[in-house]
């Protein structure tokens, strides 16, 4: 039978439950999804476990809460970044910016980056909130691009072009480091490819 889980209230409750959050949060990224248990949950928290569990109908109920924070930690800086451009925005500066970012991103969470990501093919709401992820920030990056004033054919599909090639060059920097790859060309030629994207 599942344990009935309430919505807190009062400032205090919300506040233990912040701290179930924070504690899934360290634990996921230091010792992964599967090292990672309630009890261990509840005691880097400060708090029982039969509180974990009024809270939450289980670990995975506190993951999607880690979900949520995760993404909102690398998306706003990029939204940031596109937010930031002005007038005399050039697209060379941009894709640079945004690269630089993301490569800095995937070492910042680099561990829970790996966690969560392992996740997504077995489990349909992460998946589900990657999917919403790469969506959102096509969406809003495309639009931001128009109000710079950027005119070409087919800029949504330019953007999550871009966007997942960026990705894949900054898990490739971060993660994979082949010996046989010059990482500083290889950078060149991702901006070359983006940039040749939105010159058309």
């Amino acid at each position: 039978m599942k344990n009935i889980v309430r919505e807190p209230q009062q400032e205090r409750s919300i506040e233990k439950k912040n701290k179930i959050i924070q504690a899934g949060y360290e634990l996921f990224t230091e010792v992964g999804y599967y090292g990672t248990n309630t009890v261990e949950i509840a005691k880097r928290a400060g708090v029982s476990t039969g509180i974990v569990y009024g809270y939450f109908t289980d670990k995975r109920d506190i993951l999607i809460c880690v979900l949520k924070i995760y993404i909102e930690n690398v998306s706003a800086p990029l939204i940031e970044i596109m937010q930031s451009m002005q007038g005399n925005f050039e697209i060379v500066n941009l894709t640079h910016k945004i690269l630089d970012k993301t490569i800095e991103l995937h070492e910042q969470y680099a561990k829970l980056h790996n966690t969560l990501h392992s996740l997504a093919a077995a489990d349909e709401a992460v998946n589900a909130e990657f999917i919403k992820l790469e969506n959102d920030i096509t969406i809003q990056m495309s639009e931001q691009l128009k109000g710079l004033g950027v005119k070409v054919d087919n800029i949504t599909e330019k953007v999550h072009l871009a966007m997942n090639i960026i990705q894949s060059f900054a898990h490739e920097y971060v993660f994979d480091n082949h010996a046989y790859i010059d990482y500083s060309q290889m950078k060149e030629i991702v901006c070359k490819i983006i940039i040749a994207l939105f010159s058309q």
